[in-house]
């Protein structure tokens, strides 16, 4: 009895050992992208958070990452991504933004490090008792550093960069940081395999991501003398409706709304490899693998 006690408890201890070994991985996300800023909405006024996407403008991302579990409640998240964002004042039933006729899209590259809160987790999914699939939610939040070039479509179907222009007689910084905060979850699949999903938040600094904020400047009496306006009225060249007539605005109309800054959010599906790590246990019984040498035993010859 004594002996069995013995042998399941030992069964049981490598088991959660090997168990816990698995604290890193590794891999890849992809999933969609969408924006809150000066376009896109609803028919009356600007509103706050996701009241005001506009969904038919999702794009989509794609990125890498990098994670380490410090501890069963906390891991580390290091990523880079890819994200396309688009907006047009087309799609507004805002008659003001229609009238401004104005149209965006911006690949940006984001470097995000994130801290990980495991606040729900499952060790055994199926009670199997072999602890080969896990389920783990958490909660993540971090820094940002992400990279902005938006551009603007001419009545050609050209995209112009629209930085260089400083359309609203300002300049301003192609990299700003951002607060990433969200929600995800992930399974652990044959104690190798993780796949998971993950929406996030980002609260960004900048008003620019879009390109638009404050007023309206031209040329005119030294008001963003690198603006090119020719360039500027075919970018809001009106398409549409006749009555909305674009390139009707004078230096200083408002051109957006610089009391709140932009945001953007993603949603992904996540897959990785976790990686086992060396436990005393396994250093001790594959020391030759890590290339460790043996103890030589000293021959002793007997002595007549």
């Amino acid at each position: 009895m004594r002996k069995l006690l013995l042998t399941l408890v030992f069964t049981i201890t490598m088991t959660l050992s090997g168990y816990s070994q698995y604290n890193i991985d590794y891999g890849f996300s992809v999933g969609a992208s969408n924006y809150l800023g000066e376009f896109g909405g609803g028919d009356g006024d600007g509103r706050a958070f996701v009241a005001d996407l506009e969904f038919s403008y999702t794009r989509w991302t794609a990125g890498a990452f990098f994670r380490y579990k410090l501890s069963p409640k906390i891991a580390t998240k290091i990523s880079l991504n890819y994200i396309r964002l688009s907006g047009d004042d087309v799609k507004s039933g805002n008659p003001s933004r229609r009238a401004r006729n104005l149209n965006f899209k911006n690949d940006m590259f984001e470097f995000l490090i994130n801290g990980e809160y495991y606040i729900y987790k499952v060790n055994d999914v199926g009670g199997t008792g072999r602890y080969t699939t896990d389920f783990n939610l958490y909660l993540f939040g971090g820094l940002g550093l992400f990279y902005s070039n938006p551009k603007g479509q001419t009545i050609t179907g050209e995209w112009v960069s629209l930085k260089p222009l400083e359309t609203e007689g300002v300049s301003y910084s192609s990299l700003n940081f951002a607060i990433p905060l969200g929600i995800g979850f992930y399974y652990t699949i044959q104690r190798k395999y993780r796949l998971g999903l993950e929406i996030g938040w980002r609260t960004t600094f900048t008003d620019y991501i879009d390109d638009a904020s404050t007023v309206y400047a031209n040329g005119i009496g030294g008001v963003g003398n690198n603006t090119d306006q020719k360039l500027l009225d075919e970018i809001n060249a009106e398409g549409g409706e006749p009555q909305l007539v674009a390139g009707n605005y004078e230096a200083g109309d408002i051109r957006g709304d610089p009391d709140n800054n932009d945001a953007y959010m993603t949603a992904t599906v996540n897959f990785s490899w976790a990686i086992r790590g060396r436990s005393k246990f396994y250093k001790a019984k594959h020391s030759f693998v890590l290339g460790r040498k043996k103890r030589r035993r000293r021959k002793s010859r007997a002595k007549f």
